[in-house]
This record gives structure tokens, sequence and C-alpha cells, in this order.
């Protein structure tokens, strides 16, 4: 038997063929994914079900606790059942074929891609300058201890600051740099910067953590074959995060989708899905429909921003020990 290097990290393991032509540890992986799928499909018809199921049998004045028993009073728990408060999901669905504003203009479901691909594109870019400082953060912290006893603290404090109020900070600070004339700041860069603002936190404390999670025996190894930090950090910490780097990776995706809807929201950027849903949900009482297209785009931005991040996992399967394991 000859010697074989090891990733630290990595897997290696021999999967025997079942006969079928398949190894077997493919078609379990195969068959999970078909499980989980399953299982996606089932709690959206559940959803669906539930909200149908609620608008039929539910009050039209909703659930409300406290107050007078005048109308208005008391706080709602359940919503009211009236259509202008629960259209029911095939008029949803048929609102968005319908054109957006009456006319000749395009149907709801187009205007709802345009604006979903341009917050899409800059919650990508918010994401990216995230992952960038994030990362660098947590490298800093497993570094040197005083960086992260200093910094970890306000890392962590940082994220209850209201967004929707920081978001047109960011945004004046900007116009006064543009107008300055320090460097060209255009408005759609303080939606991005604000996307970074959530998708760095989880990026930064993933790293902390997967930074140190090698085991004593093997960093002792590396060590003892006088390998440096940034030899240590390149072939032996990097390849053990990756467990805890992605679900901190698909975390900040999701956050970055959240925080470019809210800035567009904030800061009144026009063409992106967080404006047209302001727009839309203005004009609810006359056509209640509408708000729920740029809704239903807004969770397709964040499915596609974590599909996105489960790409990037699949290149680094071997590194996924964490998670192969049963």
């Amino acid at each position: 038997m000859t010697d074989q290097a090891i990733a630290p990290g990595s897997v290696t393991s021999i999967a025997p063929d079942d006969g079928g032509g398949m190894p077997r540890a493919r078609r379990r992986r195969g068959a999970g994914t078909a499980v989980r799928v399953a299982w996606g499909v089932a709690g959206v018809a559940a959803v669906i079900a539930i909200w149908e199921l609620y608008k039929l049998l539910g009050p039209a004045d909703g659930v409300t606790v406290g107050g007078d028993g005048s109308a208005g009073s008391g706080v709602i728990l359940l919503p009211r059942t009236h259509d202008r408060a629960m259209p029911h999901v095939w008029d949803m669905i048929a609102r968005m074929f319908a054109p957006t504003s009456g006319g000749d203009t395009p149907a709801l479901l187009i205007s709802v891609l345009q604006a979903a691909g341009t917050t899409l594109g800059l919650a990508a870019v918010g994401w990216l300058i995230g992952v960038v400082v994030g990362g660098i953060l947590g490298v800093a912290m497993q570094r040197w201890r005083l960086v992260e006893w200093g910094l970890l603290p306000w890392i962590v404090v940082s994220q209850i600051v209201p967004l929707i109020a920081f978001a047109p900070v960011v945004n004046a600070l900007g116009n006064q740099i543009d107008r300055a004339g320090v460097f060209p700041w255009p408005q759609w860069f303080s939606v991005a910067l604000i996307a970074s603002y959530l998708a760095f936190f989880p990026v930064a404390i993933g790293m902390l953590r997967g930074l140190a999670a090698p085991d004593a025996l093997h960093l002792d190894l590396f060590h003892a074959g006088a390998a440096g930090w940034w030899s240590t950090l390149i072939h032996l910490r990097l390849p053990a995060a990756v467990p805890h780097l992605l679900p901190a990776l698909r975390l900040a995706a999701a956050s970055a989708v959240v925080g470019a809807v809210v800035a567009e929201v904030s800061i009144g950027l026009r063409g992106g899905i967080g404006r047209m849903l302001i727009q839309l949900a203005g004009q609810a009482s006359s056509d209640p429909a509408a708000p729920w297209a740029p809704t239903f785009g807004t969770v397709a931005i964040g499915l596609i921003a974590a599909a996105g991040v489960a790409l990037i996992g699949v290149t680094l399967h071997r590194f996924r020990r964490g998670e192969e394991i049963r």
C-alpha cells in the first residue's frame, strides 16, 4: 500500500458500487436531494393550503386582542380575511400576467423580473464586499487574540443598529463625497455598501470559528515541520474552515438581499424591487394582488442567492467533511 497525502479537512473514502453502475454514496446524495426538493414543494403547498383555509374559515375582521370592541381598536394578531387584505393565491398569480399599470405597459411579471435583476446585482456586489471585509476581519481576529478581544464585541454590536435608519446616513455621506469631488459615488453604491453591512457579520464569525477548527494534532504536525503562519493558514486552517464558512456565506447572501431591499426603500433608489414593493403597496386598496408579485420576487432573489453559494460549495466538496459524515 502506498502512502497518499490527505488534504486537511478532506474526506478520502471508497464508495462501493451497488451493481447499477453508480457508487452508493452518489446514489444516496441523489436520493437526499430529491427528498429535500419534495419537502420544499410540500412546504410551499402547505403554506398555500393554510392561507386559503384561513381565508375561508377565519373572521372577516381578523383576530384582535384588547381594545374596547370598536372597529380599529386592539392589537391585530391575525389578518382580516376580505379580498383587499388577503387576496386568493390564484388572484395573485393571475395579476402577475396582467399589465403592470394598465394600457400597453408590460406584464407585472416582466417588471418584477427586471427589478429583481437590478436588486440581485446590487446584493451580489454587497455580498462580495461583505465576504472580503468579513474574511479579513476573521483572519485578523484568529491571528491576534488582542484584535479578537477588542473587535469582536463591536462586530456583534454593529448588527443591532436599525438598518432603515442607517441607510439614509450612508446615502448622505456618499452624496457629500460625490459633490466634494473626492471620487464618484453613485447612489447604487450606497445600496451595495448597506447590503455588505449585513453580509460581513456572518462571514467574520464563520471565518473565526472555522480557522480555529483544526485538531491540535494537525497543528502540532505543521509546527513540527517548521511551517509558518501563512503556510498553516493556506494548507490547514482554510480547508478546515470550509464546513463553517459555507453556511456563513449562504446566510450572508440572504442578508445581502435583505439589506439591498431595505436600502432601496430607505434611500428611494429607483429600478429595484424594494422601490417597486413600496409603490405597489401604496395601491393595495385598489389593487390588492399587485404587491404580492414583488414580494414573491424578493423571495426568489433570496433563493437564487443561496443557490449561487451552494454552487460554490460543490467545487469545495472534498473539504466538506462535517457535512458528509452521517
